[in-house]
């Protein structure tokens, strides 16, 4: 029998809320948010749920009291909820089985990076079994409270290298995209060197001084065909007539405080302090070991502080970005279609969509690379 409680995150938000909404109605608005998402009514909850729910008062909150409190309310909530994350690991069930952990063994992969997701699965199945048998033995109850960090921290583990397996797949379809994108740009450039070699022999028909131009033009789509013909036969044009990704995840959201106590470095660390503390035994927080665990959990910390803002900031210049593309493009698009409209010559037109696919070709690049720093980032922060 645990001596936690098994569903710590309800009770925190069931006594937080019920500071500004009362017992009765905190309990009500946690049952209508399981409820309207699905979640088990059974389930323990995690920090993220309890963000979830947060948010949803937090709505309720701007209609009754203004956005100025609602705001405050919220963020100081969250900053406790992160605390409260930092010393109360997520619920675990923990292994139904009981005696020595014992996994069968694991099928390696095909790939050497399928390895350390295996690894870590691995892991975490000896972390739930090893928290199963110390839940059944009295012995062992004392060391309860480090295998539940233990637990969360290879689960962390586990997400962070399924969130590698993503990306790579992501990348290449990524990949894949782009370079259709170029073949569709140097399809739009092709056609304007075609008409612009046109202009030109004209022009030098009619005695014009436009030798140079003329034989640069003709070396620019004779380059231009070669690498057509290379790359055509290649992707799928349809590809890079596919709609542009969405990028209006809220980077701002309150979600992003429980970063840092949700990464899998600073679980793995705060894991590595409870086992210390653990061994200390009445020594507690004045033994050699603790205190460097303390440390290494510091710096843990700061690290995953920093790896977080990093990417943080990474995305909201690739978002920034990909919404001025954007909007350029569908300037431009509008640009063509009202010069095809207005029977406008062909060069221009061709010139105008050009700068489109080159444009468009932009805006794609900062999309992709907005969404694989956010997927990056749920891979490191969420809890299940």
């Amino acid at each position: 029998m645990s001596i936690y409680s098994p569903d710590p995150y309800r009770e925190w938000l069931r006594g937080r809320l019920s500071e500004e909404l009362g017992v009765r109605e905190a309990e009500l608005t946690i049952q209508a948010a399981v409820q309207r998402r699905g979640w088990p009514a059974v389930r323990a909850l995690g920090p993220r749920d309890v963000v979830a729910v947060l948010q949803d008062v937090y709505e309720k909150m701007r209609e009754r009291v203004g956005d100025g409190r609602a705001d405050k309310w919220l963020e100081v909530t969250t900053v406790n909820l992160a605390r409260f994350a930092e010393t109360v690991p997520v619920p675990s069930a923990g292994s139904t089985e009981t005696g020595p952990p014992s996994p069968p063994p694991v099928r390696w992969g095909r790939r050497a990076h399928d390895l350390p997701l295996l690894l870590a699965r691995a892991h975490a199945e000896i972390a739930e079994r090893s928290l199963g048998a110390i839940r059944s033995s009295a012995d062992m109850s004392t060391l309860e409270r480090a295998a539940e960090w233990d637990v969360q921290a290879t689960h962390a583990e586990v997400r962070r290298w399924e969130t590698e397996d993503q990306l790579t797949r992501m990348r290449s379809d990524h990949a894949r995209i782009e370079v259709a994108d170029q073949v569709a740009t140097a399809a739009a450039q092709a056609q304007v060197l075609r008409l612009s070699v046109r202009e030109l022999e004209e022009a030098a028909r009619s005695g014009q001084a436009v030798t140079a131009q003329l034989a640069h033009g003709r070396l620019m789509a004779s380059q231009t065909e070669a690498f057509l013909s290379t790359f055509t036969p290649l992707i799928s044009m349809a590809d890079a007539d596919t709609p542009l990704p969405a990028v209006d995840t809220d980077l701002d959201s309150v979600r992003y405080a429980l970063g840092v106590p949700l990464h899998p470095n600073v679980l793995r660390a705060r894991h590595t302090l409870n086992y210390a503390q653990w061994q200390a035994g009445p020594s507690g927080d004045a033994s050699p070991g603790v205190l460097a665990a303390q440390h290494e959990l510091h710096l843990a910390e700061e690290e995953a502080r920093e790896q977080l803002e990093t990417t943080l900031e990474a995305a909201r210049k690739h978002q920034r970005a990909y919404q001025q593309l954007a909007l350029k493009a569908t300037g431009l698009e509008q640009r063509a279609a009202r010069l095809s409209a207005a029977g406008g010559d062909g060069l221009s037109l061709a010139r105008i969509r050009l700068e489109w696919r080159q444009t468009r070709t932009a805006a794609r690049v900062q999309a992709h690379r907005f969404t694989e720093a956010t997927r990056f980032l749920e891979g490191l922060i969420s809890e299940g």
